[in-house]
């Protein structure tokens, strides 16, 4: 009788797939809105006259405010419930856009796309993700990775709309539409997304449970500076070879749209990444997968300047976006599993921030070592060093308890 009134709430919280589905949709679109602005760089720049490096400027911007934003964001989710945060980020996603779209000046275009924007997207990975992570016990890596399996597909769900809209109308007209469009398709969806009842576990042998950590507690443990410094330098570690590989490719000869996708098998290898690598976390350990796939990403970020033609370049796309793809949800499901659900938010959007400087550092590295060396050799060379440092930081993680028991987390120093 005592067994089957324990196992009632974990069924409960292993039975919310729509709430997955919608924060896949949720993140898809987001994350699609913003990055569609690659396509909107040339037709933007003829019609206006503002500078590609001005307008694209304001994706830096959104990345700043994204990282900055997303910590405040997770926050409030713990404080108020998600619901309300997707709530208000979807409003101030599809009003950024609309109002980018009636930008009369570059600086009001970076104000809206970059800062409005990316302040709107932030508000839905580190809630979204945190609140999958609270509604699963047995399947909580498959169910991250699938919500994060949304920003896997978004360049190409968004970004092909906007390439024919602006065959069919001018740019102004066509963000209006995928603005209003996101309204359209993202209200619906906002009221799937609830927070997971607040159930107390009771530690093993009949204990009281350990109380749960205050938000200042966490960001200053052990375990909390381990997960960001991991999350940093795995995004710094990848975020060049992202960024500059297309160019790489066109350098060794490849024609410019084979060099592309070269980009997009590196986008489909991380879904795939993604759906796989939560698979394996739940069976043999968030940790253990975490530790191997950022191993693998290391080296197969150096691996492309072992190659020089388009099969060579793929096959190295398909293993560098398996592995990068696959290790990013991993980082919810650690967090989940140190800190609870009461402040999983905040923890998660603390990370995401020091996440998004990884990202932002290692375009600015590559091309400042393109320029300094003439070749992208010592980029790729920097991106391994830089994550197999990741592997050794991630090997410090605190070790958890038995299954269901937190475990004991001390400050750092």
């Amino acid at each position: 009788m005592n067994t089957a009134a324990s196992a009632r709430p974990a069924d409960a919280l292993d039975s919310n797939w729509s709430l997955v589905a919608a924060g896949a949709l949720m993140t898809c679109v987001a994350i699609g809105v913003l990055f569609s602005l690659a396509v909107f760089l040339e037709p933007m720049s003829a019609a206006t006259g503002w500078s590609r490096a001005g307008i694209s400027s304001a994706m830096t911007l959104a990345f700043l405010s994204m990282g900055v934003a997303g910590f405040g964001w997770g926050a409030l989710s713990d404080r108020y419930g998600p619901r309300v945060v997707v709530l208000a980020g979807t409003v101030l996603l599809g009003l950024s856009t609309v109002l980018a779209s009636r930008a009369s000046t570059l600086l009001e275009f970076q104000l809206f796309y970059g800062v409005m924007m990316g302040l709107a997207a932030g508000s839905f990975f580190a809630p979204v993700i945190a609140t999958a992570a609270s509604w699963f016990d047995r399947h909580r890596s498959l169910a991250v990775s699938l919500v994060s399996a949304g920003m896997g597909v978004a360049p190409m769900t968004i970004s092909p709309l906007a390439a024919w809209l602006v065959t069919h109308y001018d740019w102004r007209t066509a963000q209006l539409i995928i603005g209003i469009g996101a309204w359209v398709v993202l209200l619906p969806a906002v009221w799937l997304i609830r927070a997971a009842p607040r159930t107390a576990h009771a530690a093993p042998g009949g204990a009281a449970p350990a109380p749960e950590m205050k938000i200042g507690q966490a960001l200053r443990s052990r375990a909390f500076l381990v997960l960001g410094i991991t999350f940093f330098a795995c995004c710094a570690a990848h975020s060049g070879p992202i960024f500059h590989t297309v160019s790489y490719a066109i350098g060794c000869g490849l024609p410019t749209f084979a060099a592309v996708t070269i980009y997009s098998m590196e986008g489909a290898a991380g879904l795939g990444g993604r759906l796989l690598f939560g698979v394996l976390a739940d069976r043999l350990g968030a940790k253990r997968v975490l530790v191997a796939g950022l191993l693998i990403q290391a080296f197969a970020a150096a691996s492309y300047l072992l190659v020089n033609r388009l099969g060579g370049f793929y096959a190295v796309a398909i293993v560098f976006g398996l592995a990068y793809g696959g290790v990013m949800p991993l980082y919810a499901v650690l967090a989940r599993d140190y800190f609870g659900r009461r402040i999983l938010g905040a923890v998660l959007g603390a990370a995401s921030m020091l996440s998004s400087l990884g990202m932002a550092l290692g375009p600015v590295l590559g091309g400042w070592l393109f320029d300094r060396y003439g070749s992208y050799a010592w980029m790729y060379i920097g991106s391994m060093a830089v994550g197999l440092g990741a592997v050794a930081i991630a090997l410090t993680f605190p070790r958890t308890g038995a299954a269901g028991e937190a475990p004991r987390l001390q400050p750092a120093g």
